[in-house]
């Protein structure tokens, strides 16, 4: 009798079959990952060769002509793998290279070779140079040092009747005489919009007559904050900040001096070294420093009596119109000069 060979059944070679495919699911991305990396690796030396290639081109131009290049382009760069191509090739001064936005062969590599080394510098403003931010003029108060992103801003003119219309505008009480009240018509010919220092509820004209009590001169309860505030979110949104100057602006940055022999209203007077932009013209602007004297006062900059810097009860009125002229903290990056 012959005997036979037994073979596969059906069931047997479908069995095999599905095994293999579960297999090929399980190994195929592992095998693919392998590969990635495998090729990510390779990328990434190409950069790191293409950087040191620079760096030996550096050293031998420094060799050539006892000069540093100022860019990649006076360079002859030795280098024969994948075609290497950075957004970024910053040459830094200890004579190595930082590389970024790399692609090796037309792949993007997110990897960077070196270290910048180059410290993010800034353009340096001296105190009184006019800039503009947003179509609007400001004078330099206050700049540190090419490291320093931030400037300190005073804008060049106080805001205009229509500003404080605008930004006052269902806050400010607007509908009382013009000779007190939380709003004034301007005094001057340029238009400028006065203002008191009353507080909202306080403080001011109530219907039928004058109520002076509780008056402030507290900036963070003022009117004049708030329509500070408005403006500087419709006019200046890039600033950290917006406020009106202070003494210390004043005292630190131009020369106003501390004059003990001068009566309450005349301790802070400018010298020769205090500009006259500074003073203003035919106006006064209010600061945002209280005298410690009388708690009713707020020292105003003013631009009369020998430029002093005077201090002015908050229900005051007279026939220079007191106004609201911001300090702005911003970005050098946001100046146009």
């Amino acid at each position: 009798m012959v005997k036979k060979d037994k073979g596969f059944t059906l069931i047997e070679l479908i069995a095999v079959l599905v095994i293999l495919a579960i297999l090929a699911l399980i190994v195929t991305p592992l095998v693919m990952s392998i590969i990635r990396k495998a090729k990510i690796s390779a990328d990434k030396r190409s950069i790191d060769a293409y950087g040191r290639s620079i760096e030996l081109a550096i050293s031998g131009y420094l060799m050539d002509n006892g000069t540093f290049p100022t860019s990649i382009s006076q360079l002859t760069v030795e280098y024969s793998g994948d075609e290497v191509v950075c957004s970024t090739t910053q040459l830094n001064p200890d004579s190595s290279v930082y590389l970024t936005g790399c692609t090796v062969g037309g792949r993007s590599v997110n990897y960077e070779y070196g270290e910048d080394k180059n410290p993010q510098t800034y353009d340096v403003y001296s105190v009184g140079d006019e800039v503009t931010y947003n179509d609007v003029d400001y004078y330099v108060i206050k700049d540190s040092d090419e490291s320093e992103e931030d400037v300190e801003l005073l804008k060049k003119t106080p805001l205009t009747v229509a500003e404080v219309n605008q930004f006052g505008a269902g806050h400010v009480n607007m509908n009382v005489p013009s000779s007190k009240s939380y709003y004034q018509t301007a005094y001057d010919s340029n238009g400028y919009g006065g203002m008191q220092y009353y507080s909202s509820s306080t403080c001011g004209y109530n219907g039928s007559s004058w109520v002076y009590d509780g008056c402030t001169n507290a900036y963070e309860q003022s009117e004049i904050k708030y329509v500070v505030d408005a403006w500087k979110t419709a006019q200046a949104p890039n600033a950290t900040n917006a406020r009106l100057i202070t003494l210390d602006d004043m005292m630190n940055n131009f020369g106003i001096e501390f004059d003990t022999s001068g009566t309450t209203s005349w301790n802070f007077t400018a010298t020769e070294d205090t500009p006259t932009w500074l003073m203003g013209e035919n106006y006064v602007y209010w600061t945002m420093t209280a005298d410690a004297d009388n708690a009713d006062n707020v020292w105003t900059v003013h631009p009369r009596l020998y430029a002093s810097v005077v201090s002015y009860s908050v229900g005051d009125n007279d026939s220079t119109s007191r106004v609201v002229r911001p300090v702005i903290t911003l970005s050098k990056t946001n100046i146009s000069s």
